[in-house]
């Protein structure tokens, strides 16, 4: 028989049972907060012997299952949660199953923050990858309203041509546009001391000529176009040869060059436009391999002359890379003259693979615009004193070769950055 306790009259609950040999008042306790919270064990639990067959007047889940175990007693404040320690086999499926309800109801903490990191992640990065997508779309409705715009200046002939053949709209969208990739992904030009050209008014930039094609030429255009303050057209003076040429010459006379005469290049310069000459002509672009970057003879001084009568500034031009694009290795000169070439090129490539042969190899480009020499303080009679003209030639020459030296120190590799 289990020992006596004293139970405060103020948390007895006071119930009629019955038992299956006869009817008989028994007392059953419902312990006070205080003794529930100070670990006393509660009566009618696993711990406390039971009569065989009882039956209270409110059966307990763990009664009608069979258990023979009551799980909760009613208390003031609610229900006590079953101790583990004690708890059958029964109790313990019963718990595994409500850890398991509880797990898929209120879920880890950190399990649900991973979670709701991930779909932040997820989130932004279908976030980026719309915001991506957007601005594409943008880029190509942007293109296709350029094009519109284009084609709608064309047809209603609102252009300007200047009296050279000089078209800068054709120039700006159709002409520069794939000389781009080649600028910026192909040969990766580095293009300094733009500021050296005058944002107003006439300038003769002069540069070394190379690499069997004349891509410096068009390099040197895209450079002062795109990454000069002003956005200035290079007008270029060209040998009769490009302009005797079926389709180049036209495309030439449209992007504003013209020959490489004194008149032409005096009314460009006066006009304040950024003329560009190319003294070594045929000399520097078809000269070996084996003389890469020795600058070849610069003529009589003409663009000297030029510039001293305009009283426009020169700008020394040194453009590295442009001589490894073609590498000169032998010039058939019969088979040029048949043709009515200067040379006829043979390159690593060239004429052995044909079609592919014409692609330029992917050297690393340097073009530098060195400080201008100014010559408006000599007058305009200053042209017709030939030692002059020889010093300035001699000076302009020299300051290209001597950076010449100084980019090719700079540049790490012919190929790499």
């Amino acid at each position: 028989m289990a020992d006596a306790r004293v139970i405060p009259l103020h948390a007895v609950d006071r119930r009629t049972t019955s038992t299956g040999t006869g009817s008989q008042r028994r007392v059953k306790a419902v312990p006070d907060l205080g003794a529930a919270g100070s670990g006393a064990e509660l009566p009618g639990s696993a711990s406390e012997g039971q009569p065989s067959g009882t039956q209270t007047g409110s059966p307990t889940p763990a009664e009608t299952s069979g258990t023979g175990h009551e799980t909760s007693s009613a208390t003031a404040g609610g229900a006590r949660p079953p101790d583990p320690a004690s708890a059958g086999p029964g109790d313990a499926r019963a718990t595994g199953a409500r850890d398991r309800a509880t797990g898929q109801a209120n879920p880890d903490p950190a399990h649900a923050g991973a979670s709701r990191a991930e779909s932040g992640h997820s989130g932004s990065g279908a976030g980026s990858r719309a915001a991506g997508a957007g601005s594409a779309d943008a880029g190509w409705e942007e293109r296709a309203a350029e094009a519109l715009a284009f084609l709608q200046r064309r047809l209603t002939g609102d252009y300007r041509v200047d009296d050279f053949g000089f078209d800068p709209d054709l120039t700006d969208s159709v002409f520069l546009p794939p000389l781009r990739p080649l600028y910026e992904k192909w040969f990766r030009v580095e293009a300094l001391g733009l500021d050296n050209i005058p944002t107003e008014g006439g300038a003769l930039v002069v540069a070394n000529h190379s690499g069997t094609v004349p891509l410096d030429a068009l390099m040197t255009t895209v450079a002062i176009h795109d990454h000069h303050p002003g956005r200035r057209h290079l007008r270029m003076l060209g040998a009769d040869l490009v302009f005797r040429l079926p389709v180049v010459g036209a495309i030439a006379r449209k992007a504003g060059h013209t020959l490489a005469c004194n008149p032409d290049a005096e009314r460009l310069l006066r006009a304040g436009e950024v003329v560009g000459v190319w003294p070594e002509g045929f000399k520097g672009i078809g000269k070996p391999f084996r003389d890469r970057y020795k600058l070849q003879r610069f003529g009589r001084g003409g663009f000297v002359s030029a510039a001293l009568r305009t009283g426009v500034p020169i700008v020394p031009c040194s453009i590295v890379g442009a001589e490894e694009t073609y590498p000169l290795l032998g010039d058939l000169k019969p088979l040029a003259r048949l043709l009515g070439l200067p040379y006829f090129p043979v390159t690593p490539l060239f004429p052995w693979l044909g079609p592919l042969g014409a692609i330029p190899l992917p050297s690393k480009w340097y073009i530098e615009f060195g400080e201008p020499i100014v010559t408006a303080d000599f007058g305009e009679d200053a042209c017709e004193d030939p030692m002059l003209v020889f010093n300035l030639t001699d000076q302009v020459r020299e300051t290209i070769q001597q950076t010449l030296y100084r980019l090719l120190a700079r540049r790490g590799g012919v190929f790499t950055d």
